[in-house]
């Protein structure tokens, strides 16, 4: 008997007695394990847990650790690297816990751990309030804010990690404990920008916002003017106020051609954003401005629409201080040898909140302010294997090395990244050594790649 699913058929029996969703390799494609967002990661798991709430999570970590089997947790399968999908082992699938519930009388969100971004946002929308989030509603709420979570109203009121109030987290034993600043408190320190190396976190409490609209929208310059605007661009974010944020990138164009954008978002007084907007617009002679009031929601749903389920997408990150010069050269240079047509270069300014949080209060390894830059190769797996769109992301990473800050944005890291992995933590790194051999001694949320993984899967 195949020892793989004779493994799996335990775990079947010890799992079926709670009513889990159990997935068995063979049967249907379905089976092969829960579906991410990178058609390029071709991991197959022994079994697959779509677990419905706390009880059934804790009961598949039993049964991994009974048997021995290596654990992932998938939360809304928003994964470049495919870190929630362990290949021959037990994925704990996450994203039948959706719920969301919003008080909005303390402004607190209580969030399950498959729940999206666009779940949250939608649950809070009713009573004008918002979360911080990332740029894209499909992202897991629970894995971007454990490892980080850059987003429009980041500058504003700090990273999604600086909002996240408690977690329930299931520890590798089983067992579900509460962690918040007074129980548990070095758990819940290492939750905030550790991601997902401590437990399954279950469900977790996040701080709302009163914000009804934002004025925001898209500036697309052309490429001609590229190097101009991105030199403007960086001078304006060196004293950008609180209230925007600009996301700033090289983005194909409906011909498939590259052309600068600024995403603004700005979440002040519309009368005092406008000219700030307008100041956007005169960094050079737009090909198109689309910039007026819209809710959060509408707003990341636009940008929901450039990622494309199932296409192939290798990722890598770097941090700069600034766009100096030959950080903007290196830019021009990989937007007009890109491989594909629809990859993307994608620029996020951090400051405001965030920077006048202590590196040591979070896990987070980075506070003061910098460029977050996020090279997107993206192509059809049908048409090609990806070394060439593989290789120009690797190369553009490695133009960038020299003037970059050591590390980089850990929910992008691939685990075999290993300087940039150790270095994201920054003065941070030996402490979240020691609460990993503290809260998961035997690694069981740990990938083979790394002694210090990515794994709860956003």
């Amino acid at each position: 008997m195949n020892p793989r699913v004779n493994s799996a058929n335990v775990l079947h029996d010890l799992i079926a007695s709670v009513g889990g969703s159990v997935h068995l390799p063979g049967a249907d494609e379905s089976a092969r394990g829960p579906a991410i967002c990178n058609g390029a990661v071709d991991r197959r798991p022994a079994v697959v847990v779509k677990c419905r709430n706390a009880d059934e999570v804790r009961l598949a970590v039993r049964a991994a650790r009974l048997r021995n089997f290596p654990l992932s947790v998938r939360g809304a399968g928003h994964d470049w690297v495919g870190q929630s999908v362990r290949h021959d082992g037990m994925v704990i699938d996450l994203s039948a816990m959706r719920h969301v519930n919003v008080d909005p009388i303390t402004r607190i969100a209580t969030v399950e751990g498959g729940a999206t971004a666009a779940d949250v946002i939608g649950a809070a929308r009713q009573y004008g309030l918002v979360a911080v989030t990332g740029n894209i509603g499909a992202v897991g709420m629970a894995g971007l804010t454990l490892g980080g979570g850059y987003g429009p109203l980041t500058p504003k009121f700090g990273l999604a990690l600086d909002n996240l109030l408690n977690a329930d987290v299931v520890l590798e034993d089983g067992s579900l404990v509460m962690a918040d600043c007074t129980t548990n408190g070095e758990l819940f320190w290492a939750l905030r920008g550790g991601g997902g190396n401590f437990g399954v976190v279950v469900s977790m409490r996040i701080r709302l916002h009163p914000l009804s609209e934002v004025l925001g929208g898209v500036i697309a310059f052309p490429w001609s003017e590229a190097r101009t605007v991105l030199h403007a661009y960086c001078a304006l974010m060196s004293s950008a106020p609180d209230e925007l944020s600009v996301l700033g990138g090289i983005f194909p164009t409906l011909d498939g051609q590259p052309a600068l954008f600024l995403a603004p978002a700005w979440c002040g007084d519309p009368a005092r954003g406008q000219p700030v907007i307008a100041e956007l617009r005169s960094l050079g002679s737009p090909l198109f401005s689309n910039v007026g009031m819209m809710s959060y929601a509408d707003m990341l749903a636009r940008f929901d629409a450039h990622l494309i389920k199932g296409r192939s997408y290798a990722v890598q990150t770097r941090w700069m201080a600034d766009l100096s010069s030959d950080t903007v050269d290196a830019l021009m240079a990989a937007g007009k040898s890109r491989s594909s047509t629809t990859s993307i270069i994608a620029l996020q300014h951090f400051h405001g909140a965030g920077t006048r949080i202590a590196t040591s209060s979070t896990a987070f390894g980075l506070r003061r302010r910098h460029f977050m830059i996020g090279i997107v190769a993206s192509w059809d797996p049908v048409a090609d294997d990806g070394a060439a769109h593989r290789q120009w992301a690797r190369s553009l990473s490695s133009s960038l090395e020299p003037s970059a800050i050591a590390g980089g944005y850990a929910n992008l890291l691939a685990a075999d990244a290993y300087e940039q992995v150790d270095a994201a933590y920054g003065c941070n790194a030996l402490r979240l050594r020691r609460l990993k051999k503290r809260f998961d001694p035997d690694g069981v949320f740990a990938c083979r790649n790394s002694s210090f993984p990515l794994n709860q899967g956003s």
